[in-house]
């Protein structure tokens, strides 16, 4: 699937694709909210495999503009709002939430705003944008409806399936897979060693799919 990725907007990656594995496979038939969209990578898959509608969503203007044009390329219908994960969509429900959010730790809490690093950096724990995504799904699902996240083995996928236990859903750890550092998990490896995040010399890192329905 070839899609526009302008530099300053996050280019699909291992992650994107892991994940869309699993969309392409709920996504039929179902209205998909697509958070922190990028290229639209995400959102596009969920219209090819047959949403009944699709809506993506991203703070970035950039962003924005890209899944616009993305859609426009592949002649595929699609609502994209900027703004902040589910203000955008307020008041409304959804029967497939997905999102690759930012989730590498980084040294301050203070997240980016207008630099490359507002793709990747999710405060000191990488949890800063996922915990907010767990919080928000349970009044932006269906009853019926399912939350689909990826993100690293680093932020601890057992925190998350307690979050969203919290929030009253039930969720397991779907998929899997292990893969080399890319540039960003390589050049933090010293603070994720500190942080006791990692081992020392570690080089491999375990991305994990969560899925999450109502209880």
């Amino acid at each position: 699937m070839i899609l526009l990725c302008p530099p300053g907007v996050y280019k699909a990656q291992s992650d994107t694709h892991l994940l869309a594995g699993r969309v392409a496979q709920l996504a039929h038939g179902r209205h998909v909210l697509d958070l922190g969209t990028g290229t639209g990578a995400l959102a596009l898959t969920g219209a090819r495999a047959g949403a009944q509608s699709v809506t993506a969503v991203d703070l970035s203007r950039r962003c924005v503009a890209t899944t616009r044009l993305n859609f426009l390329l592949h002649r595929t219908p699609v609502r994209v709002h900027r703004g902040d994960l589910y203000e955008p969509v307020r008041g409304r429900r959804f029967g497939l939430i997905v999102a690759n959010p930012p989730y590498v730790p980084s040294e301050t809490s203070v997240l980016p705003r207008h630099t490359r690093g507002r793709s990747w950096d999710a405060g000191p724990t990488g949890r800063a944008i996922l915990d907010r995504i767990c919080d928000g799904a349970p009044e932006h699902l269906e009853d019926d409806g399912t939350l689909l996240l990826v993100h690293s083995a680093v932020c601890g996928p057992e925190r998350t399936l307690e979050r969203l236990a919290a929030a009253g859903l039930a969720a397991d750890v779907v998929d899997r897979a292990r893969i080399p550092f890319g540039p960003v998990m390589r050049s933090r490896a010293q603070l994720l060693e500190r942080s006791g995040l990692i081992e020392p010399g570690e080089h491999l890192e375990e991305l994990v799919v969560v899925e999450a329905r109502r209880g």
